[in-house]
């Protein structure tokens, strides 16, 4: 399991979500605190709430932005490229109890898409890991 920080991801792999309008596409607030840059004001709460948690002890070794390789990258015969490995950046990984909690901080709009859904079910079935959605 590899990490980058949330500036290297936002940098490089975060998706442009700005519509003509400036506004984010689910009407979220981008947030930045010690150079550290959010999705969502969502995130960035949950994010003082795990580092607290941390704080007293609860959970440990708590990570932004955890990539995970869902599936390799492929060259499909006929193609010119090679597909790109398909990844799922959870927001938050920790330690909890003893087990590995992979979190992602989700609106009621972004639990039903499809590519989420696809991912989530991918995550289970690759890596046998449950997203928890907060």
């Amino acid at each position: 399991m590899t990490s980058i920080s949330l500036a290297d991801y936002h940098a490089q792999y975060a998706p442009k979500t700005k519509t003509k309008s400036g506004r984010s596409k689910y009407n979220s607030q981008r947030m930045e605190k010690d150079g550290m840059k959010f999705d969502s004001a969502k995130e960035y709460k949950r994010y003082i709430e795990l580092t607290a948690r941390m704080q007293r002890g609860e959970i440990s070794e708590l990570k932004c932005q955890v990539k995970f390789v869902l599936a390799p990258k492929v060259k499909l015969e006929g193609e010119k490229r090679a597909k790109p490995e398909l990844r799922y950046f959870a927001d938050f990984t920790y330690i909890s109890e003893g087990h590995l909690v992979v979190e992602d901080v989700k609106s009621a709009v972004t639990r039903k898409l499809q590519s989420y859904r696809n991912k989530k079910h991918l995550m289970k079935t690759v890596h046998d890991i449950d997203i928890k959605e907060v």
